[in-house]
């Protein structure tokens, strides 16, 4: 999902709801340190507006002027949870005081194409902004959610019919002379064809292995482990050069841990010493179950 999306230039989302929002006010002191002319778009729900972490982000970035674009994407839904059901205020546009904010159809490209042209030249200058984007989510929230439990096909089906950004667009296109019909029924067909694709290449792809769990999280392949996860070995490629690195299998080494020859990676003299460690408490562990068998009285 939208929460481990990465490109160039994009810092990446967060699995903790909200947690990208200060992330994004460090980007935005970074940016400004660096005075380049650089901002920074910290994108967050109507679900997540409630965070204390948004609000605190706000402050620091009104307090040191940070050239930071707050985008409210307001769908409407939470998960499930309608957004007048869990905000006493949902004009998530006003919440940043003295942050200005800027309310905008979201369902509208040009509308917001202005509204963010706006903002940009505004936070190079002034210091953060808020846009409220007003948007609707078609779909469930999740692939285990239907998107019907909790609002009518109905209400779905008015919104596509009414809002739906792209058939807007096109309309537009075409009324404007941009486009042609034909030529926009061309441009649905190759995507639709891209994205068949795509699908087709993951469904036929093995099964990721468990060793690419370690590749590339940082640049130069920190030496990090995580209880239980196997070994792996990978070139990571990084400014023309191959790096390699070896990655440990890592156990939770107790008395009661039951060794075979594969776990024990020999050549590392670590594993070695934590080798023998264990074999000390497990002989002091079986003599004094031994010496409490032989103290034990006999039964006559």
């Amino acid at each position: 999902g939208s929460m481990h999306m990465y490109n160039k230039r994009f810092y990446g989302g967060n699995g903790i709801v909200g947690a990208q929002v200060p992330l994004g006010a460090g980007i935005g002191l970074a940016l400004k340190n660096e005075a380049k002319g650089n901002v920074c778009v910290a994108l967050y729900g109507d679900g997540a507006a409630n965070q204390g972490q948004i609000f605190e982000a706000y402050n620091i970035a009104c307090l040191w002027r940070l050239p930071v674009i707050f985008v409210c994407e307001n769908n409407e839904y939470g998960m499930g949870t309608k957004m007048h059901r869990s905000s006493c205020s949902i004009e998530y546009y006003t919440r940043g005081v003295p942050l200005p904010g800027i309310y905008v159809d979201g369902m509208n490209i040009l509308a917001m194409h202005n509204a963010a042209e706006f903002a940009i030249g505004f936070v190079q200058k002034e210091g953060p902004i808020i846009i409220e984007a007003h948007t609707y989510r078609y779909f469930g929230h999740s692939m285990s959610d239907p998107g019907t439990s909790y609002r009518s096909r109905g209400e779905v089906a008015e919104v596509r019919s009414k809002r739906d950004p792209i058939s807007y667009f096109k309309e537009i296109t075409i009324s404007q002379g941009l486009l042609t019909e034909d030529q926009c029924k061309k441009i649905d067909e190759d995507i639709r064809k891209s994205i068949d694709e795509a699908a087709e290449k993951a469904k036929k792809s093995n099964e990721v292995k468990k060793e690419e769990l370690w590749a590339d999280v940082y640049m130069d392949n920190k030496e990090v482990g995580i209880r239980d996860t196997i070994g792996n070995r990978h070139k990571h490629f990084h400014a023309g050069k191959t790096l390699e690195k070896d990655h440990i299998k890592l156990k939770s080494f107790t008395p009661d841990t039951k060794l075979e020859p594969k776990d024990i990676p020999l050549e590392i003299k670590e594993w070695e010493a934590q080798l023998e460690a264990i074999k000390d408490v497990e002989k002091g562990k079986k003599s004094n179950q031994k010496s409490k068998s032989d103290n034990k009285p006999e039964k006559k």
